[in-house]
């Protein structure tokens, strides 16, 4: 699979079937984040891989309410970062937007895996931090759910959920998002 296949394959599924995660598969995942590009090499990026059962079930109680589906992970994968471990030049600080292609290269890695790696914001910060020991100073970005894709739509997806996999959600055109030479505010 080349980097536009990943590209065009990676889908946010929420019907996940349990998959073995083994060490190999984490060094996997891990090493496509490192190699990511980053603020004078600075590599602000910190991630907590999470797969013993017992550990997962603790991170369940994390998880918000339309965010269930997710209990069917074989891992979650916790991104955290903070300002300081990345520049901050003429009060921009990179250290999100790092950590973001950071987590996108583990995203693509781990769908040439042939997995499933859907970010989410639904989830408490405050308790993940106390499960995996996070300290108050680290952002927590995103958990990363990982696991295999089911065939069989989950039991725990709303409605809305459902439809999504089945069918690509609707992406904004082009001309949306891209623009030549000079920025034009349009209707959104």
């Amino acid at each position: 699979m080349d980097v536009k296949e990943a590209i065009e394959t990676r889908r946010a599924y929420r019907s996940l079937g349990p998959v073995e995660i083994t060490d190999d598969i984490v060094e996997e995942l891990a090493t496509a984040a490192r190699l990511s590009a980053s603020c004078f090499n600075n590599q602000p990026w910190r991630y907590v891989f999470v797969r013993d059962p017992d550990a997962l079930e603790r991170m369940h109680g994390a998880l918000s309410k339309g965010n269930e589906w997710a209990t069917a992970a074989s891992m979650i994968i916790a991104v955290a970062s903070r300002p300081d471990l990345d520049c901050r030049i003429k009060g921009r600080e990179y250290y999100l937007f790092d950590t973001g292609m950071a987590t996108a290269l583990l995203i693509l890695r781990a769908t040439e895996l042939g997995l499933v790696a859907h970010p989410i914001a639904g989830y408490s910060p405050k308790k993940v931090r106390e499960v995996l020991g996070i300290p108050e100073d680290m952002a927590v970005v995103t958990l990363v759910i990982v696991g295999k894709h089911a065939e069989e739509i989950g039991p725990l997806l709303s409605d809305e959920q459902a439809r999504s996999e089945t069918v690509r959600p609707e992406r904004l055109e082009i001309g949306r998002i891209a623009q030549m030479e000079r920025y034009e505010e349009r209707d959104e």
